[in-house]
């Protein structure tokens, strides 16, 4: 088996002949019939989303800082990014027990 078998980066199954496959497209997931690939989980969803909001609220803090906006707009924003923040350190240390 060379490391083209295993390799999870390649896009074409190992048996087709080079060029068969249009390029970008990807392999069947070679799965015994009735199996499912694994759903993505809750915490994946909420890890992702908590990413999402910290850096746009990140984003928010940093231009309402260059923007001379009002304190209200520095503070809130300031806020949702150490909740997020901190939520995700919190669920991180939570995850290591």
């Amino acid at each position: 088996m060379t490391s083209a078998d295993t390799d999870p980066y390649r896009l074409t199954a190992a048996d087709d002949p080079p060029g068969t496959r249009s390029p970008g497209t990807r392999a069947p997931d070679r799965q015994s019939p009735g199996t499912q690939s694994p759903a993505v989980s809750r915490g994946d969803v909420v890890r992702t989303l908590l990413w999402t909001v910290l850096v746009i609220s990140a984003a928010t803090n940093m231009m309402a800082s260059y923007a001379a906006a009002g304190i209200w707009l520095n503070l809130a924003s300031g806020l949702v990014t150490l909740l997020s923040a901190g939520t995700l350190v919190a669920r991180k240390l939570r995850g290591r027990r």
